[in-house]
């Protein structure tokens, strides 16, 4: 996203009651978002080959993408012509700065 971009105008979301006096715009729809979650799912298939996969997500900021990027992975995994063991795991850091 350009430092110029001017994102979405909110109406055109279904915004919820409590963030509306709070939001002025959307940079990044939701469903953008998840359209390349998926594209980098299909990236670590096609580049992890046949290779064991480790899933490590830092919780607890990230655990949504964490899910999302992993039911696109199983999804692959389970419609490709080749299934990839996964092993999932997740670590909790005391301070992120």
């Amino acid at each position: 996203i350009r430092d110029e971009e001017s994102g979405y105008n909110k109406n055109l979301f279904c915004i919820p009651k409590h963030y509306e006096e709070d939001l002025e715009r959307v940079f990044i729809p939701h469903g953008l978002i998840l359209d390349r979650t998926e594209r980098l799912a299909k990236d670590i298939m096609q580049d992890m080959g046949s290779h064991h996969i480790v899933a490590l997500c830092v919780l607890k900021g990230g655990y949504k993408f964490f899910a999302d990027l992993l039911d696109h992975i199983k999804a692959l995994n389970q419609n490709g012509d080749r299934s990839v063991p996964i092993t999932v795991d997740f670590v909790r850091i005391k301070s992120y700065s």
